[in-house]
């Protein structure tokens, strides 16, 4: 591929629809930025050589338009001195360099037109250079903001197509406030037990209930005896 298709391509590209092409918009852009950069040398190189042929091609029309002129002015002093040879001989050396004149010419103004298209189009490429640069941030920016979105709604997504988390903690809380509760009765009841363990009336109430039993049981025995 010429530097000059390839360049026409890139002054053509779409940087937004490339990027939309691609599987990684980062890499893509940076990619179109490396491009640019090695076409712009490269295009520019080409400039350098367009331009100096330019300027060649310039300098030996300009000589052979001085020499056309150099004997044009000599066939002119030949008929002043009324030498018509002589004159003859110069105005014959003139048309020759006059051909000389015209294919110069013509290849200069070629040569130059074609210069004058890189030139432009190696501004263009400049600026769509410094387009591409100064969207890159931006544009990497909004790439990852669009990754990371597209992240959460795919995290969302699944905690949906599964049962709700929120579901999940209600039970969670439900099954805790049931140990809690658990607890505090066994708690309750610990704390009864002790302190009928710590009260003395109780321990003597007790103690005469077993006395009365033992009395009635000893009397039913004595009297069957």
């Amino acid at each position: 591929m010429s530097i000059f298709t390839r360049l026409g391509d890139l002054l053509r590209a779409n940087i937004n629809d490339l990027i939309d092409k691609a599987e990684d918009p980062e890499k893509m852009v940076k990619q179109i930025i490396q491009d640019m950069d090695r076409e712009l040398v490269k295009s520019t190189q080409m400039l350098g050589k367009a331009m100096a042929s330019e300027r060649q091609l310039e300098k030996q029309m300009n000589d052979a338009k001085a020499k056309s002129a150099d004997w044009e002015n000599k066939a002119k002093l030949a008929l002043q001195a009324g030498d018509q040879e002589l004159a003859k001989k110069a105005v014959e050396e003139k048309l020759k360099v006059d051909e000389k004149v015209t294919q110069f010419t013509q290849m200069y103004e070629s040569v130059h037109a074609q210069t004058e298209q890189i030139k432009a189009q190696v501004e263009e490429l400049k600026s769509k250079l410094e387009e591409a640069k100064s969207r890159q941030a931006m544009l990497i920016a909004r790439s990852q903001m669009a990754d990371t979105q597209k992240d959460l709604a795919q995290s969302l997504g699944g905690m949906n197509t599964s049962e709700n988390a929120f579901a999940k903690m209600d039970k969670m809380e439900e099954k805790i406030a049931r140990k809690e509760a658990e607890a505090q009765a066994f708690s309750e009841i610990s704390k009864t037990g002790a302190a009928a363990e710590k009260d003395p009336f109780a321990a003597l109430e007790s103690n005469s209930k077993v006395d009365a039993e033992m009395a009635r049981l000893m009397a039913e025995l004595g009297g069957t005896n």
